[in-house]
């Protein structure tokens, strides 16, 4: 059914719910829910760092691999399934396995060179020192 808008024009009386859908949607376009992404991820940063913290109980460091190029941080990896013997029955399997790959941009670009990585108690804590290059510099003004 069609109206006439203010100016006498053929209106559409869905046309604002649409466009409201369009707005929600690209608003939420790109983000995952919180619990939708293995391993959960935290991301900090500083003037000086930018610190990752990845939940990833029960892993082997060994059978993670973490990359930095400029302002991009790859976390990729294997968890492995819990072997259980056969005459073993399954009643609940909520923990997650199989391969991952995580990839985020952070606020500046690193200095892959001086990363550091620890796991320790099931948590992965990566820091990412600034580059200097991309560090703000005070520029000096001269009078005259």
């Amino acid at each position: 059914m069609w109206w006439l808008n203010d100016i006498g024009a053929a209106a559409d009386p869905f046309q604002e719910f649409r466009r409201l859908q369009r707005d929600i949607n690209r608003l939420f376009s790109g983000y995952e829910t919180a619990g939708d992404a293995f391993p959960a991820v935290n991301i900090w940063a500083n003037k000086e760092n930018v610190v990752v913290t990845a939940e990833l109980p029960g892993m082997d460091p060994a059978s993670m691999d973490i990359a930095v190029q400029g302002d991009q941080f790859s976390l990729q990896g294997e968890k492995k399934a819990d072997e259980l013997a056969d005459s073993v029955v399954c009643h609940r399997c909520e923990r997650g396995s199989g391969r991952f790959m995580r990839t985020f941009r952070l606020p500046y670009e690193v200095d892959s060179s001086k990363v550091d990585a620890k796991y320790r108690n099931g948590v992965l804590t990566v820091t990412l020192p600034r580059q200097e290059s991309s560090k703000p510099r005070k520029i000096a003004i001269s009078a005259g």
